[in-house]
């Protein structure tokens, strides 16, 4: 969470004098709504991949796919609590 933070900081310092300040908080969302996007995308792939497998490796495949899973939805729950 904390390093989510710290990208969206970085990417408004970056566009600092480009927005008034007023919509520095509109943009910060929206840059945090692209991360988020990303990386969940990212995920979704990696659990495809998973799945992917042959028979042999389903079981693993599952457990991983499973643990993927989970972390989105901390992930997604510790974001909620933070607006």
């Amino acid at each position: 969470m904390e390093k989510l933070k710290a990208i969206v900081d970085e990417a408004i310092a970056n566009l600092e004098g480009t927005f008034s300040h007023e919509h520095d908080e509109k943009v910060a969302r929206a840059i945090e709504t692209a991360v988020i996007r990303g990386m969940l995308e990212g995920q979704h792939r990696a659990v495809d991949a998973c799945n992917d497998c042959g028979p042999a490796e389903q079981d693993l495949a599952h457990k991983v796919a499973t643990a993927i899973r989970q972390k989105n939805d901390i992930l997604i729950a510790n974001l909620s609590a933070l607006r």
